[in-house]
């Protein structure tokens, strides 16, 4: 029995060789293995090293990770750019929390000097990531596959089988099929190499690049978006300037030019509800019809805006956000001559509009001594009064089947020269005094429409007229990059199914003559990870080429051939002892040699 030796420096040589065939399966940076006898690092080593560790795809990953868990507070507590009120509620509530908020930037999450850190660190980690990256991968893609390593039965997958074909034939039948099978492919010497699956790693590049784009839209939308509020009654119009809005709040870079010029006029509310069944006062119908134009001097066009339909002008969206009533009311002095008659818009309380304002007289009232003077109502109103004998001021139902409005009567000074802003839905009593009724009580009285309210002393009087209407609200939105942000989104999508679901892989098949003039074709694949795709797509290769290069019989030990078809000594027909896969064709490792895996493959 003969010893079996190993050259150490031919198996050393084998491995470099696989490692080379197996580079540049991806982009990902080769890290340098440390040495005991490294130098200190210095100034710039750190540095160097701090560099590579954020420009790493596992801290791009970590900082994505934080910035998702650092928008969580601004989702719980109140902001100051979202509703300033809910936060000054949130102070007079929490004593001791608000001032630790305060300090943490809680109130105003993403302005903070912590959640911006953390953003702009990863939109360097991810450039640094990326650009390198991608200048690698296009070279790749200018580059040709490796060719073969000297030994193809150490990859993971392979197979070899003997033809009478010529050497030559077989190299140009495997480069055409691999070609027809969309790798890139040419010849190396006495193999052919094919490469497949560039998708993977352009996916991987897309999806960064996508992250990239979002953060960018996502910060530009923020520093230049506009959102304002503006409830329109019906007949009125609204202009798209910053004194026209209830409330308006803007990003930081936001200029009053970057307005949208256009304006729209409200011709009518539609409003229609589920009358019975378990959805009874749930709207049907909610939508409002406009005209506006565009610019100074545009067209003036209709639209009907619904509910998650708005109406787009330029980089302006207009939503129709609430709706309520407006009954209209008049006011006379104690002549009889009319000081004030408007529709008054009330905000809703519940979802079947029970409502409630005030109708504030400022201007051309005198009382009945000729003093001038200032007249508040607080106004109570429900479209579907339950009647007396509910007891209360309650709407049943959200359309004008019963309405009723109930007044309260005050005079004296509102406090409107002050200087100070006031809520038109809000009354400063602190300088108003009460009218008083016959019994020395608060006057207070339901109206239905048509009906008056007489005010004591001669002072006037309140009319809820017949026409009562309908007011809708709207919140015009600019927010520019929002389609890049869609767009980043869709190719992050995009780029992530392609990254994991394609496999970039590469096939050699190589072809020389035996010693005994008989072709040997050995044909092996390597993927980037285990994958059984590879296996199989091999076996699938092999498979065609062997139909264009037929196998023969593999020699006796005494050097004469099998005759073909020759039975098995049970009598069963014989297979084939050519095909990949038969007798004699080596479809896992050599006994001699231990198999390769990708991952150990592709190691440099």
């Amino acid at each position: 029995m003969s010893d079996t030796t190993t050259d150490t420096s031919t198996q050393t040589g084998d491995d470099q060789e696989l490692g080379a065939a197996g580079s540049q399966l991806s982009t990902a940076p080769v890290e340098d293995s440390p040495s005991p006898d490294l130098p200190s690092l210095g100034v710039i080593g750190w540095a160097r090293w701090f560099w590579r560790q954020l420009t790493s795809m596992r801290v791009a990953l970590l900082l994505l990770l934080l910035l998702s868990l650092a928008a969580i507070p601004g989702s719980l507590i109140p902001q100051t750019g979202i509703n300033e009120a809910q936060v000054a509620d949130f102070r007079e509530r929490h004593d001791v929390l608000a001032p630790v908020y305060d300090k943490l930037g809680l109130f105003n999450v993403y302005s903070s000097v912590w959640f911006s850190a953390i953003y702009i660190l990863l939109f360097v980690s991810l450039i640094g990531c990326i650009v390198p990256r991608t200048w690698q991968f296009v070279g790749q893609l200018r580059s040709r596959p490796p060719g073969a390593p000297r030994r193809l039965t150490r990859l993971p997958a392979h197979t070899t089988w003997r033809t009478s074909a010529d050497p030559e034939e077989v190299r140009e039948a495997a480069l055409a099929l691999l070609r027809k099978r969309r790798f890139r492919a040419h010849a190396v010497g006495d193999a052919v190499a094919a490469e497949k699956g560039y998708l993977r790693e352009l996916g991987n590049l897309a999806f960064h690049l996508a992250l990239i784009v979002m953060l960018i839209a996502f910060a530009w939308g923020q520093l230049f978006k506009s959102e304002g509020n503006k409830i329109v009654v019906e007949g009125d119009g609204f202009s798209n300037t910053l004194t026209q809005y209830d409330d308006f709040k803007s990003g930081n870079l936001f200029t009053n030019d970057d307005l949208e010029p256009f304006s729209f006029d409200v011709k009518e509310f539609t409003g229609t509800y589920e009358r019975t069944g378990p959805n009874r006062g749930t709207p049907r119908t909610y939508e409002t019809e406009v005209t506006y134009t565009e610019g100074a001097d545009g067209e003036e066009k209709n639209a009907l805006i619904k509910v998650n339909k708005p109406l787009e002008i330029g980089d302006a969206k207009v939503y129709l956000v609430s709706h309520g009533y407006a009954p209209v009311v008049t006011v006379r002095d104690g002549k009889g001559e009319i000081v004030y008659q408007d529709a008054v818009p009330l905000l809703p309380l519940d979802n079947n509009v029970t409502s409630n304002g005030v109708v504030k007289v400022l201007d051309g009232y005198r009382n009945p001594q000729g003093k001038k003077e200032q007249l508040g109502f607080q106004a109570f109103f429900v479209p579907t009064f339950g009647g007396s004998a509910s007891g209360t001021m309650l709407s049943q139902f959200p359309a004008l089947d019963y309405p009723v409005l109930a007044l309260n009567a005050y005079h004296g000074d509102l406090k409107a020269d002050s200087g100070i802003p006031q809520s038109v839905y809000q009354m400063d009593k602190t300088k108003m005094k009460e009218f008083k009724d016959a019994d020395g009580e608060l006057l207070k009285k339901l109206l239905t429409p048509g009906e008056t309210m007489t005010l004591p002393g001669g002072a006037g009087s309140i009319t809820f007229e017949k026409d009562i209407k309908e007011w809708a609200g709207f919140q015009v939105v600019q927010e520019p990059g929002g389609g890049w942000a869609l767009g980043g989104a869709l190719a992050a999508i995009g780029g992530l199914a392609a990254s994991l679901f394609v496999q970039r892989r590469r096939v050699w098949v190589r072809a020389v003559r035996g010693d005994d003039g008989v072709t040997v074709v050995e044909m092996a694949g390597l993927g980037r990870s285990e994958s059984a795709k590879v296996p199989e797509e091999l076996g699938d290769l092999a498979g065609t080429l062997y139909e264009r290069a037929p196998g023969v019989p593999d020699p006796e030990p005494d050097g004469t051939p099998e005759p073909d078809g020759a039975p098995e000594p049970d009598g069963t027909p014989p297979e084939d002892p050519g095909a990949p896969g038969a007798s004699g064709t080596t479809t896992s490792t050599d006994t001699d040699s231990q198999a390769v895996p990708a991952e150990g493959a592709e190691q440099q």
